[in-house]
C-alpha cells in the first residue's frame, strides 16, 4: 500500500519477538512483545501525529497475516519517527 507523503508503520517494526531479517525497525531495547494496532495508535497520538488505520492489511513478508497498518503524515526521517513512537509504545506498556 504504497501512499504519498505517508509513513506506513508495520507492527512488526515494533515487535521484540521478531529478529531485524523478520522486519523488525527499532532496537531491541526500544521494542515490545506482539504491539497491537491500537497500542500503535496510541503512540502515534501521543507522539502528536495523525494515525490513519487499515485493519485488513497484510505485511508483504507475511501475506497470510492480517496484522494491519498504522499509515502516518511524513514529518521527518522514518528512523527518527519509529524511535520516538517506540519509546511510546514502552510508555504504554508500563
Amino acid at each position: 500500500m504504497r501512499k504519498q507523503n505517508k509513513i506506513v508503520l508495520w507492527p512488526v517494526y515494533f515487535d521484540s519477538t521478531k529478529t531485524r531479517l523478520e522486519g523488525r525497525r527499532v532496537p531491541k531495547s526500544l521494542a515490545t512483545p506482539s504491539p497491537e494496532l491500537e497500542e500503535i495508535r496510541k503512540a502515534v497520538e501521543r507522539v502528536g501525529l495523525r494515525p490513519e488505520i487499515v485493519t485488513d492489511a497484510t505485511h508483504p513478508s507475511s501475506p497470510w497475516q492480517k496484522t494491519g497498518l498504522v499509515a502516518i503524515p511524513k514529518k521527518g526521517s522514518k528512523a527518527k519517527i519509529l524511535r520516538e513512537i517506540a519509546k511510546e509504545l514502552l510508555n504504554i506498556r508500563r
